[in-house]
């Protein structure tokens, strides 16, 4: 037997001369290695890395070759970036066209291009308790004249726009006590429920016209305009009823725990809307469900439910029926939309939550999302 030292690690190998094939195998590093030739000098060496002499013409041509490779990456990354830059050139030329036009403050507009089920055409509002600004707003109104009242929780203030949005005026009632909801009628008579009374007040001036009276006395939580001029709303006291006025202010119908007796559990919190063939929709935010009755108060359909899923409720705010009797239910998902049967349609997300929701003569939507007012053009 014999040694020689391995020439990558420098181990011992041993190795028979007589046997074997020429080779050995280091058993440190496990580098197959040539026998060292006695006769001629020459010493082991490894073999499993194989050194290769190329001539200048066959390095020449490689250094060709490595270079084609380098250089098709960056071909391919150009063209890429030239489809990109391509494609997004219409995208830039359009965002463009969204600058505000002449006279209007930056961001309040937008171009009315399809973005899903509705498109913001304005918005104004901001944080603070100036004119124009909101701190907690919850409630909304549109008179005949376009004119729009967006209506404080707390504090007491109405606040009147202009179609525009334009601040026109603003006054108070009861600061002690929240503003459950209000409505406008045609006539430019605003109708504030709070402290469970309906009060009448004149939309200019902010003068009391005096309150609605009912036989059951105070408990009304919910209030909105009907088209004939007269109004529905929502009514508590120990049971959910829902209650139409006419345009003089009469009592003309009574719907009695109108959510409870369906729903068999009582309703707490009752926000109601009204189709333009008198269909009534009364959302119970505690029941999670909407519940339609005819214009004679008969029972006729019972939608949503509780959970996070599409056409389920939750965290309901605000209901509101298009001019298409397509229902509109502000909850924690964002504005989710009915066919009048109650099959589900659609939801978009508006900025905020939607605690109040309006429509106009143009079937146009205004929602109060807390310290601002969007209107939204309908796509669909």
């Amino acid at each position: 037997m014999r040694t020689f030292d391995c020439p990558k690690c420098g181990a011992p190998v041993s190795y028979d001369p007589d046997r074997g094939n020429g080779t050995a195998r280091c058993s440190y590093c496990q580098s197959q290695l040539a026998l060292p030739d006695e006769l001629r000098g020459q010493p082991a060496h490894v073999i499993s890395q194989i050194d290769i002499n190329i001539g200048p013409h066959v390095a020449a041509t490689a250094s060709k070759a490595v270079w084609i490779l380098v250089l098709i990456p960056v071909f391919i990354i150009v063209i890429v970036l030239a489809g990109v830059f391509g494609a997004l050139s219409p995208l830039m030329k359009s965002s463009g066209s969204l600058k505000s036009p002449a006279g209007t403050p930056s961001g309040s507009r937008t171009d009315n291009k399809d973005s899903g089920f509705a498109s913001v055409v304005f918005k104004f509002g901001s944080e603070g308790i100036g004119p124009g600004m909101m701190t907690d707003a919850r409630s909304i109104a549109l008179d005949g004249k376009g004119r729009i009242y967006v209506g404080e929780y707390l504090g007491g203030r109405i606040q009147v726009f202009d179609p525009s949005g334009q601040f026109i005026t603003q006054w108070m009632v009861d600061a002690k006590m929240p503003l459950s909801s209000l409505a406008a009628d045609r006539k430019g008579n605003v109708y504030v429920a709070q402290r469970g009374i309906i009060t009448r007040y004149d939309g200019e001036t902010g003068k009391s016209l005096g309150e609605l009276k009912y036989s059951e006395g105070g408990g009304f939580e919910d209030v909105k305009a009907t088209p004939d001029g007269g109004l529905i709303c929502a009514w508590y006291r120990s049971r959910d009823d829902v209650v139409r006025f006419n345009a003089e202010g009469q009592v003309v119908r009574t719907i009695r725990a109108a959510i409870s007796t369906v729903a068999e559990r009582s309703e707490l919190d009752t926000r109601v809307a009204v189709d333009g063939l008198g269909n009534i929709y009364a959302l119970g935010t505690f029941s999670n469900g909407v519940f339609k009755f005819s214009p004679e108060g008969k029972f006729l359909n019972r939608f949503g439910g509780q959970g996070r899923q599409p056409g389920q409720i939750s965290a309901a705010m605000s209901i509101a029926v298009d001019g298409r009797g397509r229902v509109y239910v502000g909850d924690s998902k964002g504005v989710q939309v009915f066919e009048s049967d109650g099959r589900y349609l659609a939801v978009f997300k508006p900025e905020g939550v939607a605690s109040g929701m309006i429509f106009n003569d143009k079937n146009e939507l205004f929602i109060v999302a807390r310290n601002k007012v969007i209107k939204f053009a309908l796509n669909q």
